[in-house]
This record gives structure tokens, sequence and C-alpha cells, in this order.
């Protein structure tokens, strides 16, 4: 397993529709033992983690950054002392506090620093015993359920609105994963309500304005781009709708909605519920292979989610067909 990708293109790619996709999640791996980062290596693999390293010195760099991420693995002994690594640990909470912070716990009893580490810390685990951290992961990321045709259906139908507007582009989706940080990708961004009577939440589609004012026509301005991505945006919600909303959907009937917050200078914004949301990141690449373009693509819901509910619209037509009730010709 590589522990870092250091270019979206590097992610791993889906290559067929057809077949269930893993949802991964990107960690960020603070640990200097060589014992427990081959520990860590094996675990990533079998739970559906992309592990992130980072030198100490560039360790603060990336929590500024807009790397987003899912959880943070981080070792007691990490930043030199337990009384560093508490220092540290207070960082990360101010900086990042949606993300779960997981600490690998030394075999040695506690002090006065590891009882403000373990009071920082979503879970806490040792070497040689990773359950609490399986655990944790469940609780803190892998919290809700995605049905396998749901995911392949939303990139199925993004991958062909992304591709309408661009034909002389390869488009292509990167593994899909779950990501508890609320940070911006990009300089532009749409943002259109979803609902239906087993989900209420939103489909946000952003990127960034250079990349895509330099695929649009010349002498053109920002409104342009505006337009530009309303269009993919109304193309894919109207897929979706066509593929998972039947038209007597009655919807959720509930009133609740909460605020939406978004802070341009932090490059945040947040939609009022604790959970991961799920997200797609897709390439364009030109003739010769280079990616010149990346859209991200989050669906949150944060207000209702009942997934055994699920079904798509082309079932339930199918099931009319065999009963009689619908006749095809």
């Amino acid at each position: 397993m590589n522990w870092s990708y250091s270019n979206p293109r590097d992610y791993p790619k889906v290559t067929a529709l057809n077949t269930p996709q893993t949802i991964l999640s990107k960690v960020l791996v603070l640990e200097n033992d060589p014992d427990c980062l081959d520990r860590l290596k094996r675990f990533c693999d079998a739970e559906g983690l992309i592990g992130v390293r980072v030198t100490p010195g560039h360790l603060l760099k990336v929590l500024n950054s807009t790397l987003d991420l899912g959880a943070i693995l981080l070792a007691e002994p990490y930043a030199g002392s337990t009384l560093e690594t508490l220092v540290l640990a207070r960082y990360i909470r101010q900086s990042r506090p949606e993300l779960p912070i997981f600490l690998r716990q030394e075999e040695s009893g506690g002090t006065d620093a590891v009882d403000g580490l373990t009071a920082l810390a979503s879970a806490c685990y040792t070497r040689t015993d990773m359950t609490p951290l399986r655990q944790g992961l469940n609780r803190y990321l892998f919290s809700l359920l995605y049905p396998d045709s749901l995911v392949n259906g939303i990139m199925e139908l993004s991958l062909n609105a992304l591709a309408h507007p661009f034909p002389g582009l390869t488009v292509a989706c990167n593994a899909p994963r779950l990501v508890r940080d609320r940070i911006i990708f990009g300089e532009v961004f749409t943002l259109i309500p979803l609902e239906s009577s087993w989900f209420k939440g939103y489909m946000l589609l952003q990127t960034e304005e250079t990349g895509l004012l330099q695929l649009v026509e010349t002498h053109t301005d920002f409104r342009r781009v505006n337009n530009l991505l309303s269009e993919i945006t109304n193309l894919i919600w109207g897929a979706f709708k066509n593929r998972y909303i039947p038209a007597d959907d009655p919807g959720t009937r509930s009133p609740v909605q909460v605020p939406i917050v978004i802070n341009h200078a932090h490059h945040y914004v947040s939609f009022g519920s604790d959970h991961p949301h799920l997200c797609f990141e897709y390439t364009l690449a030109n003739p010769t292979g280079e990616v010149i373009l990346n859209f991200q693509q989050w669906f949150v819901f944060n207000l209702n989610w009942s997934p055994e509910r699920f079904h798509e619209v082309a079932d339930c037509m199918a099931d009319l067909v065999e009963s009689g009730e619908l006749e095809l010709f």
C-alpha cells in the first residue's frame, strides 16, 4: 500500500461502474514507530483507509491546508514527548475540530499529559489491540450505509453530465471516499437541495475557477463559469431525480431545516450535521492524458437518511411490467 497520494490523479481510478465500489477515507498518520507503521499499513489495507504521512516539519502547513481528511491517527510519543504531543493534539483540535483523533497509547501508565491526551481523543488503542480503533472508525467515519448501486449510479450519471460540455476531454472518477472535514475545494461551487421520502440533504459541486475558465471560449468572465457549473449541476440533478425519486414520491413532509454556514476566509462550509459526507472527485484530462481540471462532489444527507428504503425508479418500472400493470411496445 502506498502511504500517500501527492496528486488527486494518483488516487485509485474507477474503471468499472457495474461492480461495487469500496468507499475509502484519507487519514493522517502521525506515527514514527516502524513496527506500528507496519501494523497500521495492514490495518488500513483491510479497513479501506488511505494513509497519508507527513514529515513533522510540514505538519502545520498540512493542517492549515485544504487537504480533506476523515480522521487523524496520532501516536502518544509522536512529537518527541507526551507533553509535546499533547500540545500538538490541542492545536489539531483547535484547527481541525471536525476530525476525530485516534490515539495510540504506549504500554506505560498514565500521567497528567497522558490524561490530557486521552481527553482529546475520540478513541484510544495500542499496538497489540486495534479493536478500539476499528470501533471508533465505525462510529465516527463509517457511520452511514451507502448502497453500492447508489454509489455506482451517482458516478455514472455524474460522469455523463461532466462529459457533455467537454466532448474533447476524458472524464474519470477517483474512488469515492468519506470526508469529515468541512473544507471547500476551489473558488466556485454550486449547492442544490436533495429530498425524497428516504433522504434529505444537499449536493455540492465545486471546482477551481482558473481551470474552468481555460476550458470555455475566449473573451469570457466568471459569469460564464457560473452558468457552466449550474448547467452541469442541473444535468446531474435531473438524472439523479429521474433515477432515484419516483414521480409520486411524497418527500419527507418535514419542515425542518438547518442553517448552512459558509466562511470564505477559511474555505469552510457546515451543513449542521456531524456525519461525514460522501465525496466523489472527477478529473478531466486532455488527449495526451494530462489532467487539467478537477471537480469535487459532496453528498450531505444531514436531515434524513434511510438507505433501507432505497430503490431505483427503473426497478420499480420493471416490477410494474412484470405484474402486467405496464406494457412495453
